[in-house]
């Protein structure tokens, strides 16, 4: 009698997640569905989500850090410290990165996702474990960057290893390039509304023409977004564009591979398709990005608050869009318009090329770089009954103050132009006025 033989799996051309997840795992192809053992390469947490919640596991067990060249910390959300508790949590993560020669510690530096790429530390290929949801980001990179919550971060940081189950891939097309004052925000908050946010476990590819003509930072808010949409990653394929970024930044250019692409022929759960030459500016009304449409259906709605922040909302290039807008131009009375620079860096930056003394002469305040009032932490917080238009990644209810405030999510042109107007405001509108006043 025969012997019964196993069924051969079949694997199809592979996409950039499998090709991701394939090789953090030792094997030469996955499919989705399955669950395999990864390597981290990169373990990243903040003083929120970190060592405050690691030492007192680590103490119990007696462990230590697998690779303390591996681990990075970053003092963002309590920073700088507005009482004894913010300050008691800083103290400890302080003492924990050096107790444990944490490798890269970054102090009051700026938001944990936009250090990473700041310090030159992704690179296209590497398994990315954050102990934060808006870890996608890095994907922007061609690396497989995903959200972990605590007890698996103590895992990683303890082992070097995590499970997953390899995503299905929604594809994301974009074809056709931006009009003037449309962003890749405007095409988040689009996806929001067509892709939902219910995407849980799903690996999100962007590619096409009009992901190839993007800069790096237009990019990550792609990736960064993904996690709106659900997705466990959100991944753009390596270029020169990426190349020459991780250069600039520091990186080691000799360890960039840019192979790291799908095949022709990868299986997608679906693919969808956006032209953005005919993409106009989005806005996303309270209380969930999803809940987002062309901005002519909100302009008019009154602002007391206009704010320029987030990992997603304040690097450089979106404090340049917003300088585009309010160059000679002051906020309306009554407005608050409050830019929190992602980074320190990205403060320095912008003093240095002209743009924070534009920002400044139109009416704003500078706050700290750090996660803010995104996280609903310290300054820029919302009183009941006032409305606010953010560059942040989310405005559910409550994430930025009151319960009873109401937060719109817009672009920088958008939350600029909207600052200057005293109302939800169509940047392309103001744009054309100020054309028509020269």
């Amino acid at each position: 009698m025969a012997e019964a033989t196993k069924p051969q799996k079949v694997f199809s051309g592979q996409t950039l997640a499998q090709k991701l997840l394939a090789r953090a795992s030792g094997r030469d192809d996955v499919a989705a569905g399955d669950i395999v053992i990864v390597k981290v390469d990169l373990a990243m947490a903040h003083d929120s989500s970190g060592p405050r919640r690691w030492k007192p596991h680590l103490d119990a067990l007696g462990a230590t850090l697998w690779d303390p060249s591996r681990v990075v910390i970053v003092s963002d959300h309590y920073v700088p410290a507005v009482d004894g508790e913010s300050a008691a949590i800083l103290k400890l993560t302080r003492t924990f990165a050096k107790e444990q020669n944490v490798g890269h510690f970054f102090d009051m530096e700026g938001i944990c996702h936009a250090i990473l790429p700041q310090k030159g530390l992704l690179r296209p290929g590497i398994f990315v474990a954050g102990g934060d949801s808006h870890t996608p980001h890095a994907g922007a990179f061609g690396c497989y960057a995903a959200g972990f919550g605590a007890t698996d971060m103590l895992g990683i940081v303890v082992t070097g290893q995590t499970w997953t189950i390899v995503p299905e891939t929604i594809r994301v097309e974009l074809t056709g390039s931006f009009k003037h004052h449309v962003s890749a925000k405007d095409v988040m908050l689009l996806l929001c509304r067509e892709l939902g946010m219910d995407n849980a476990f799903k690996a999100i590819e962007y590619g096409g023409p009009g992901v190839a003509a993007m800069s790096m930072e237009e990019r990550m808010v792609l990736s960064n977004m993904a996690a709106e949409l659900g997705g466990e990653v959100g991944l753009i394929a390596a270029d020169s564009v990426t190349l020459d970024h991780i250069r600039a930044h520091g990186g080691e250019a000799s360890e960039v591979d840019l192979t790291w692409q799908p095949d022709p022929d990868a299986t997608y759960e679906r693919i969808v398709t956006i032209n953005l030459s005919d993409l106009e500016p989005q806005i996303a009304a309270p209380h969930s990005p999803a809940n987002s449409f062309p901005i002519s259906h909100a302009a008019g709605v009154p602002i007391d608050q206009a704010y320029i922040g987030a990992c997603v909302g304040a690097k450089l290039e979106d404090l340049h869009m917003a300088a585009q807008i309010l160059k000679g131009k002051r906020i309306a009375e009554g407005v608050r318009l409050l830019v929190a620079p992602a980074s320190s860096q990205i403060t320095a930056d912008a003093a240095a090329d002209g743009t924070l003394s534009i920002l400044l002469a139109a009416g704003a305040t500078l706050l700290p770089s750090g996660c803010g009032a995104c996280a609903g932490m310290g300054a820029g917080l919302l009183a009941a009954g006032e409305t606010c238009i953010s560059t942040t990644n989310r405005n559910f209810k409550g994430r930025m103050g009151h319960s009873e405030a109401l937060v719109y999510l817009g672009s920088p042109y958008t939350v600029a132009a909207s600052a200057i107007a005293g109302c939800v405001s169509d940047p392309r509108v103001h744009a054309a006025d100020l054309a028509g006043a020269a």
